[in-house]
């Protein structure tokens, strides 16, 4: 196996893909071990709270770690010929994304791995861009919404990084965003203009194009913040609401309808129960199933 010292910038993608590995059924992950070497991590314990971080991002993004995370065992040499058994863990493409997200940023390997899990994870985006033409709003809106939620989890942590740290803080600091791109609306106001009750959610109501316009919105943010290791918490509000202010203007230079203007959609939970029931629902089969 490649170790630490191999790695350059012109190999890093390289020596990702080539600790990879597949299961029996063909699906890919890797393995924390490995990564944990890649990264530069030489102890174990110290990169399990890396690894716990990755699956607490992962759940507050609506996703079950376990699908994402799972327990294993590794073998490794103690000797000549000895090896025991050690803790390991089987991540998904999308776990190694969280895991770099969360290791340490002074590592310049972490730096290049963050890149290339984002770069994987852009060229998937792409490649959904044209079964994302065939669904329907619905279907398009509630992927939308999934992308949004770890979306967000990514520009948490770069807030946090840039030194927004308490609920209060965020809760500020996502103000500013909205209020670029609502045109001075705080999240309170947007609301109420939308007419929805206390219990719901801004996100969980909007259509596709104005999810897609908080995304934006969001992405912008996020890079800007890291690329220009923006610190403290007044400057990082101000690169939230001007990453507002610039996806506002693009809408106005192509004619689109404001954000705030937008109808209010149906609540996207409703329509994520009626697709799990869908999906969960038994399917006819044989002559029954032709007649119907």
């Amino acid at each position: 196996m490649t170790t630490p010292t191999d790695i350059s910038p012109d190999s890093s993608i390289s020596l990702f893909e080539r600790i990879r590995q597949f299961d029996s059924d063909g699906v890919e992950f890797w393995s924390a071990r490995d990564l944990m070497l890649v990264l530069e991590y030489t102890n174990w314990r110290n990169f399990k709270s890396v690894l716990l971080k990755a699956q607490i991002a992962c759940e507050n993004s609506g996703y079950d770690p376990t699908d994402h995370f799972v327990g294993a065992i590794k073998m490794v040499a103690i000797g000549s010929d000895a090896k025991r058994e050690v803790e390991d863990m089987h991540l998904s493409r999308y776990a190694c994304y969280l895991v770099v997200q969360n290791a340490d940023p002074a590592k310049e390997v972490v730096a290049l791995g963050q890149t290339y899990f984002a770069v994987q994870t852009r060229r998937q985006e792409v490649s959904d861009a044209t079964a994302m033409a065939e669904l329907s709003e619905d279907q398009r809106r509630m992927l939308l919404r999934q992308r949004i939620k770890v979306q967000n989890t990514d520009l948490a942590s770069a807030a946090k990084t840039a030194g927004v740290i308490t609920g209060q803080d965020f809760a500020v600091f996502q103000n500013h965003g909205y209020r670029g791109l609502y045109n001075g609306l705080t999240a309170e106001k947007i609301h109420k203009r939308k007419k929805l009750k206390k219990s719901q959610h801004i996100l969980d109501h909007m259509g596709t194009t104005e999810l897609a316009a908080n995304l934006f919105r969001s992405t912008q943010a996020e890079e800007k913040l890291r690329r220009e290791a923006v610190q403290g918490k007044d400057a990082a509000n101000a690169v939230h609401y001007e990453a507002g202010v610039v996806v506002r203007r693009a809408i106005a230079e192509l004619g689109g309808t404001m954000p705030e203007d937008l109808p209010t959609a149906d609540s996207i939970k409703k329509l994520e129960r009626a697709e799990k029931k869908r999906l969960t629902a038994p399917k006819l089969k044989g002559k029954k199933a032709s007649e119907s």
